[in-house]
């Protein structure tokens, strides 16, 4: 039984390749792209106002208390005479120097439409009380409208990106050659063509957007406090941020790289379950016949569990990020608090710090977080770009030969092949002629090649040595399109697409009318049991035309 599998063409790739590689397909929508990370920086910058605000509010409030305790055993009148300029009015003003940058200037406006921000005593007046009622939700709003552009632009980048991602996986695919698929199990490349995209998807269009604001709001929150603590000359403080800062950070390194090896073997044993449940479900007939519904439950609770045991190891290791980056922080305040204390720092210089690096509490949490969503998404590009950079397609020729008919003779000359996989020859120095207009029967043991010579004939695959001809022409020198226009296939195992009978008739000829599907039903013997179906022609066949007898399969597929 499989517990986890790395595919042949699987490599790994960098963080740096892998996003560089993306940024190269996702550049097509690079104006919404732009759009969106600078609405999450600009949500940045609303922080700013409020962190000038804060020193100056605290200052009046020092001086106000400064002056109660200094006249505390005076009278009123007898203080304001010693000290007219110290008075205690319900709300004081603070010096200009100390107002934040942006408030004269707001006061100058003010008066120019005939507004007073205060009153005579200093306090907060009635029109500066409606100003902040009006401007408030303004500034709110603006921020609504930031975050949701800039959600809004990067969900609708990364379901573009993931979307032309699909296509491409799904068109390459389909280019390679069959001895790719005889190398690969078809569920673990559905896991990769569908899980790893979704993958994908939430990176860009959720990791991103906090990508495009946490980083900001870290940057500003520390580059106010770096700006306070150099004008105030708090060289100590400045030290712990150059110090600590890169702390937080540490843990989130170390952990990623084991966070990116459990997500991609967590991915591989995803991949197993897909290809067990496809495998389940493609060979019911074969359970039901043989009553093994118990054994293949316990085969598939095995590979259940050994996914279950790789998910939780990824997911300890993530959240391994978080409370690590918390106790940096805590660790940190705690040596900056006994600073303080030691150096007897006042209130109104240590809250201006306190403010902006309690803010920062939230983004750093969703960096912590972003490490782990981004070396998840490395592994899942890792294994799409594996995908996308193996090249089994056939070769085709530089001017190829366009056949539009079958004229003279069909010949194998001295062809010999072997499957990648197989250790003998499947075919071995066959050499015959097929005249136009003759029926060959090539008959054969089990597992001679018979079914490998109308593969070779199809150009499925290539000859390991020798060659084929059709009229004269080497089947590697013809258009490949043109080739299999003239080459009609009935498989052992007939397959047919979950669609009506008419559309699986029609699907070698998608031109043809109902009349020529019709005739040739008829010539396959398939046109009375049609008649008789439910619905006709446009009766559904079902999952791979299980709603059909074998028999019945064999002829639409003949008729095709």
């Amino acid at each position: 039984m499989i517990d986890y599998k790395q595919e042949f063409f699987d490599r790994e790739y960098s963080a740096r390749e892998a996003y560089g590689r993306l940024w190269r397909s996702a550049k097509r929508y690079r104006f919404r792209i732009v759009v969106g990370v600078v609405c999450g920086m600009l949500t940045a910058g609303t922080l700013v106002p409020l962190f000038q605000a804060v020193q100056p509010a605290l200052e009046k409030v020092s001086v106000v208390q400064d002056v109660k305790a200094e006249f505390a055993a005076e009278d009123e009148s007898a203080a304001q005479t010693a000290a007219p300029n110290l008075t205690v009015p319900k709300g004081m003003k603070a010096p200009s120097a100390d107002l934040p940058s942006w408030y004269p200037k707001a006061e100058k406006f003010a008066q120019k439409l005939g507004i007073s921000l205060t009153s005579e005593d200093g306090a907060v007046g009635g029109a500066l009380a409606f100003l902040a009622i009006v401007v408030i939700p303004f500034v709110a709003l603006v921020r609504l409208g930031l975050v949701f552009l800039n959600q809004y632009c990067l969900t609708w980048a990364g379901s573009k990106v993931v979307a032309d991602m699909r296509v491409e996986l799904l068109e390459h695919i389909q280019k390679q050659s069959l001895q790719f698929f005889g190398r690969i199990d078809v569920g673990m490349l559905m896991s990769r063509a569908t899980g790893d995209p979704a993958q994908v998807q939430q990176i860009i269009q959720v990791t991103l957007a906090q990508l495009a604001r946490a980083p900001f709001e870290i940057l500003v929150s520390v580059g106010f406090v770096v700006y306070f603590a150099i004008v105030n000359d708090m060289l100590v403080t400045l030290a712990l941020i150059v110090v600590g800062f890169p702390m937080f950070m540490l843990p989130v390194i170390l952990i990623g790289k084991k966070i990116r090896k459990w997500s991609k073997r967590s991915m591989e044993r995803g991949s197993v379950v897909g290809s067990k449940i496809h495998e389940l479900l493609t060979c019911i007939r074969v359970i039901k016949a043989y009553n093994t519904e118990e054994f293949e439950d316990e085969n598939y609770e095995k590979v259940n569990r050994n996914l279950l045991k790789t998910t939780l190891r990824a997911v300890r290791m993530g959240l391994l990020v978080g409370p690590t980056v918390e106790t940096v922080g805590i660790f940190l305040i705690c040596i900056f608090v006994v600073y303080c204390f030691v150096a007897h720092v006042s209130l109104a210089m240590v809250v201006p710090m306190l403010a902006p690096l309690l803010i920062i509490y939230k983004p750093l949490k969703q960096v912590a977080s972003l490490q782990v969503q981004i070396e998840t998404g490395t592994a899942s590009l890792a294994r799409i770009y594996s995908l996308l950079d193996v090249h089994m397609e056939l070769p085709q020729a530089a001017h190829p030969v366009v056949k539009t008919s079958f004229d003279k003779e069909i010949v194998f000359d001295d062809v010999s092949f072997k499957y990648d996989t197989a250790a003998e020859d499947a075919v071995k120095h066959a050499a015959f002629t097929i005249p136009r207009g003759q029926v060959v029967a090539v008959v054969g043991s089990t597992g001679s090649g018979k079914s490998t010579l109308g593969g070779l004939l199809a150009r499925f695959f290539d000859p390991r040595q020798g060659r084929i001809t059709m009229d004269g022409v080497d089947l590697r020198d013809l258009e490949v399109a043109s080739l299999r226009r003239l080459v009609g296939s009935v498989q052992q195992e007939t397959l047919l697409f979950n669609e009506s009978i008419e559309f699986n008739i029609r699907y070698g000829t998608p031109g043809a009318t109902h009349e020529q599907v019709v005739a040739a039903a008829k010539l396959a013997n398939a046109h009375d049991f049609i008649l008789s179906q439910p619905g006709g022609y446009e009766r559904n066949v079902g999952e791979k035309g299980f709603a059909l007898s074998g028999g019945e399969r064999q002829r639409i597929a003949i008729a095709r």
